[in-house]
């Protein structure tokens, strides 16, 4: 029965769809490396590559005055829009499974209402609307728009994930908190969030990625992050493309790290489920003279 299901779903590879598959992906890598080539002869030709162009880099001035600070400025913003879009989303996410028609409603619109929105196009009508009505200085004008988008907009999805999260569990898990007396939203807060948490929480990080990749659009709103020290130290020394690699490394190395932890986070998550499975599993009718650690012989 499962061999025939297994069958009708998938239908594993022969020898001449697995030659096809390898030829493919050795066509594929040669192509990547071939492009990368051209784009490094192009760059060679245009004295990029020259270690002049990369030298800056190797003194501390440069870190100190450029690149650090507008990582720092990066994480800064990163950190605060984790911060608010999880408070935002679970707010929200609770709101649009409320037993109440009213508030269900008005999250409703709210989240795919932001979650429709480019972060870009929020950021720069925050950036345009907080500059005209001068509530905040001006030098804080950019980072309170770039980090109310990133709210605004991942918040929403943060929110969607909430939403589905519970509405995957088991109908089980709802019906055996009201049948012990749990009101709906006891079952709710202490049952069903609780455990669409844990199933969330792979997908939670990588939407924190996405928020940390997000915050380079300030640069086009003058916040000054490490995607804006960095082409200002490329005009500055004349090495833009350098200046920019070394930038989208420094991006790369954190968004790795961060889907590296998400993960392991995973595994370690589904392991904890495994043996917390494991260890409340019956234990296998015995019959006289039998124990766990040795059974008897029957006759």
């Amino acid at each position: 029965m499962s061999a025939h299901r297994q069958t009708v779903l998938f239908d594993a590879p022969g020898p001449r769809a697995r030659r096809r598959i390898l030829i493919a992906n050795v066509v594929g890598i040669l192509l990547v490396a071939a492009i990368l080539a051209v784009v490094l002869i192009r760059f060679a030709e245009q004295g990029q590559l020259d270690a002049g162009k990369w030298s800056p880099f190797l003194q501390a001035d440069t870190w100190l005055n450029f690149m650090l600070p507008g990582l720092m400025a990066t994480l800064r913003a990163a950190a605060v829009a984790i911060v608010t879009s999880v408070v935002f989303g679970f707010l929200f996410g609770v709101g649009r499974l409320s037993h109440l028609a009213p508030l269900r409603w008005f999250c409703s619109i709210v989240v795919e209402f932001f979650r429709a929105v480019p972060v870009l196009l929020m950021m720069i009508f925050l950036w345009i609307g907080l500059a005209n009505v001068r509530i905040f200085p001006p030098q804080d004008v950019p980072f309170i728009a770039v980090v109310t988008a990133l709210t605004l907009y991942n918040g929403a999805v943060i929110a969607e994930l909430v939403r589905s999260g519970v509405h995957s569990l088991p109908k089980g898990q709802r019906e055996a908190a009201l049948a012990i007396g749990m009101t709906r939203q006891q079952s709710l807060r202490n049952v069903e969030i609780p455990q669409a948490l844990v199933a969330m929480l792979p997908a939670l990080l990588s939407q924190f990625v996405v928020i940390l990749k997000d915050s380079a659009l300030g640069a086009i709103i003058t916040y000054v992050e490490l995607l804006n020290e960095g082409r200002r130290l490329g005009s500055a020394e004349g090495n833009m493309v350098p200046a920019l690699l070394v930038t989208a490394l420094i991006f790369i190395v954190i968004n790795f790290a961060l889907t590296a932890l998400a993960h392991r986070l995973s595994r370690y998550l589904s392991s904890r489920t495994a043996s917390r499975t494991a260890q409340v599993s019956p234990t296998p009718n015995l019959l006289p003279g039998e124990d766990t650690a040795e059974p008897a012989k029957r006759p």
